[in-house]
C-alpha cells in the first residue's frame, strides 16, 4: 500500500481516519501550516522497559489478545476469517512495534522544525504477517498451547494491508530499531505479565 493509494475506506474506522486527514491539509492550506500526516500500520509491542503498554480493558487488537489468553485471562480467542486469498486463508498484516512509531513521530517534528514540507508517510515495515503467523509466534515465545476457535470474516477486513514504508525512511531518515515480530511479541509479552502482577 503506497501513500498515493487510492483511498476508498471499507469500515467507518477507516472513513474517521481519511476524514481526518482532510481537515488537516484543509487547515495547513488555510493557515500555511506544514505537517506530516503518519498512516500508522498495526501498532503492537510495548516499551523494551515496561514502562508503558497498552492498558485498554477488552482489547481487540490480534497480538494484545493472543498474548492475553496465553497467560490465561482470556479462555481462548478467535481467528476471524481463514478463506482469505492469502497462503493459509488468514488476514495479513504489517505489524510495527510501537517504540519505533515513537521515534517516527519525533523524526517528523525534527523533519518540520529544519523546514521540511508537509507530508504524508506510511508507518510500516513493508512486510505482513498472517493471523496464524501471529498465533504461533505468541504461542512459541510464551510455550503455552493456548485455544483458537476459526470463526467467519467480520465485515470490513481486508484480505492484506501491508506497507510501502521507503517514503518514511528517506524523508524522515527514520530507521526502525524493532522490526521483527519475535521482538514485538516478547515485549507485549513483558508488558502483560506486568499489568498481570499490579493487579494482584
Amino acid at each position: 500500500m503506497t501513500e498515493n493509494a487510492q483511498l476508498q475506506p471499507i469500515s467507518p474506522y477507516g472513513w474517521s481516519k481519511l476524514m481526518s486527514e482532510v481537515m488537516l491539509r484543509d487547515a495547513g492550506r488555510a493557515h500555511e501550516l506544514n505537517h506530516v500526516i503518519l498512516r500508522y500500520f498495526n501498532v503492537a509491542g510495548a516499551d523494551p522497559l515496561c514502562r508503558a503498554g497498552q492498558s485498554s480493558k477488552a482489547a481487540t487488537h490480534l497480538i494484545k489478545v493472543a498474548v492475553e489468553t496465553a497467560l490465561g485471562m482470556r479462555a481462548g480467542m478467535q481467528v476471524f476469517g481463514t478463506d482469505y486469498p492469502t497462503p493459509d486463508g488468514t488476514c495479513i498484516r504489517d505489524y510495527i512495534h510501537v517504540s519505533d512509531l515513537v521515534a517516527a513521530h519525533s523524526d517528523a517534528l525534527a523533519y518540520l522544525r529544519s523546514g521540511g514540507a508537509s507530508a504524508t508517510l506510511n508507518c510500516g515495515y513493508g512486510r505482513g504477517f498472517s493471523v496464524l503467523d501471529v498465533i504461533e509466534n505468541v504461542k512459541r515465545v510464551s510455550g503455552v498451547d493456548f485455544k483458537v476457535e476459526l470463526a467467519g470474516r467480520r465485515p470490513g477486513d481486508p484480505a492484506r494491508i501491508v506497507a510501502a514504508a521507503d517514503r518514511a525512511r528517506s524523508t524522515l531518515n527514520w530507521q526502525p530499531h524493532f522490526d521483527d515480530l519475535q521482538t514485538i511479541v516478547i515485549h507485549a509479552l513483558a508488558w502483560e505479565r506486568k499489568l498481570a502482577m499490579r493487579a494482584t
